[in-house]
């Protein structure tokens, strides 16, 4: 049977190993490898001691600190092949790894082509900005466009079923479109 009072009192001590933000995350990790080693050690008859409980908990720590510095600077030694790391050994090159990934801040002071300064953030594309000129081609199109297919757009876009008639109408409204655009 899982003991899980057990499993939080380790977890509790080795949760301030993180980070102030991460402890919760990393506690319940830790809690939760340990469910999955105590239940495959039961199936096999035995137990898991409190000894072993700490040497999980341990490693489960160390691959929180792996991932951390992975996704904080974007490699690790253990990707690279023995020679490589063995070229950076004596030459002390870990500063200067061939796989390192460099981040940016999003604060980054950018010059543009008058000298003026913004942050990179400024800079950045919104995926929900409205682009204003398909904007006013849509708008204009709808002015343009014959009240019938504005009226099965409105449907299309609120969801609700068109007739016969309004489908085989906008079929061949895309036709005429399809067409006219092949021949441009």
């Amino acid at each position: 049977m899982l003991d899980w009072q057990k499993y939080i009192s380790i977890a509790d001590k080795f949760q301030y190993k993180a980070k102030p933000e991460d402890r919760e995350d990393l506690r319940q990790d830790i809690i939760l490898r340990l469910a999955e080693i105590e239940a495959k050690y039961n199936g096999n008859g035995n137990s898991l001691t409190e000894g072993g409980m700490v040497r999980v908990a341990s490693f489960v720590v160390m691959a929180y600190w792996r991932d951390y510095y992975r996704t904080v600077n974007g490699f690790d030694c253990g990707r690279c092949s023995n020679q490589q790391r063995k070229r950076c050994k004596e030459g002390v090159l870990y500063a200067k790894c061939p796989k390192a990934i460099t981040i940016d801040s999003l604060n980054k002071p950018i010059a543009d082509e008058d000298g003026n300064i913004t942050e990179l953030w400024q800079v950045l594309a919104d995926d929900k900005a409205i682009d204003l000129d398909d904007w006013l081609d849509a708008k204009l199109w709808l002015y343009r466009a014959p009240l019938r297919l504005v009226n099965i757009a409105y449907k299309k876009v609120s969801g609700l079923p068109l007739a016969a008639s309004e489908r085989d109408y906008l079929y061949q409204q895309r036709k005429k479109y399809q067409k006219r655009l092949a021949f441009v």
